[in-house]
């Protein structure tokens, strides 16, 4: 699986974040404003550039800018060491991530956010006899919840834990809650930023000491940032507090792109 951003979405982005004009990060970049621009449609590096003037308008890491330009992707991770665990990927012109996971002794199952469509993540929980109890949403734009629908029509029992401020009082996350799903337990951490309602959580206490997973909605991509819709420096600093502080070994699962880790992500990610 490609980043979700590319090395032009990357600059837009911290463009953005930093209130910069293209102008100015254009000169810092020794480019012209159009060469700029072609690099932030397409993705495609200049040589030219200097990233570390570039890097420096923007307030990213010039190192890992560069390796962003050159092609750096996280390590391929082998999910099949957390076995009950399963990555479901749908597009509507654009992709997006959900997360199932179950108890293997139970078969009690959570699904974190919906993605486009249900019906790949219906074809897993009957080929591996599953019970769906838990709908655990990380923020309520649409490429998260559209399949909500489908979902609780399907299980009309289904527990829905959300930060949204117009969810029943019974289905708000509160902070100290500690789900447990068989031997599984799911906590939430609050991370707004790129949405009011924006909530991860962390999965642990798998078989044989695996690393926790951290469903991480949009907050960090592999190598990039969400949009900063409420606030750029709200987003990075729930990151920092909230998902860095997390594990080096933790996976992180976004809601777009590639899986990636938090050790990963702290060498790697250009806007750290």
């Amino acid at each position: 699986m490609n980043l979700e951003d590319n090395l032009g979405d990357v600059i837009r982005k911290a463009r953005m974040a930093s209130n910069v004009t293209p102008e100015a990060a254009a000169k810092a970049a020794g480019l012209s404003v159009d060469e700029l621009s072609a690099i932030e449609q397409s993705g495609t590096p200049n040589p030219k550039t200097n990233y570390p003037a570039l890097a420096q308008a923007l307030a990213l890491s010039a190192l890992k800018l560069e390796a962003i330009a050159k092609g750096w992707c996280p390590a391929p991770k082998d999910t099949s060491v957390w076995r009950e665990f399963r990555m479901v990927t749908t597009d509507k012109g654009m992709a997006v991530n959900c997360y199932l996971v179950w108890d293997e002794v139970s078969r009690e199952a959570a699904l974190f956010d919906t993605g486009w469509d249900a019906e790949p993540i219906f074809k897993i929980i009957d080929e591996e006899k599953l019970q769906l109890k838990h709908l655990f949403i990380t923020h309520t734009h649409e490429d998260h919840i559209a399949a909500m629908g489908a979902i609780r029509e399907r299980y009309p029992k289904i527990f829905i834990h959300t930060d949204a401020k117009s969810s029943p009082p019974q289905h708000k996350n509160r902070r100290n809650d500690c789900i447990h799903l068989g031997s599984l337990r799911i906590t939430n951490r609050e991370t707004c930023g790129h949405a009011d309602d924006h909530v991860i959580y962390l999965i642990g206490n798998f078989p044989e000491d695996v690393p926790h997973v951290a469903i991480i909605g949009d907050t960090i991509f592999s190598g990039s940032l969400a949009t900063g819709k409420i606030s750029w420096d709200m987003l990075k600093q729930k990151v920092r507090s909230e998902i860095f502080s997390l594990p080096s070994d933790t996976l992180l699962c976004p809601g777009h792109g590639p899986l990636t880790s938090v050790a990963e992500e702290k060498a790697h990610n250009p806007f750290f």
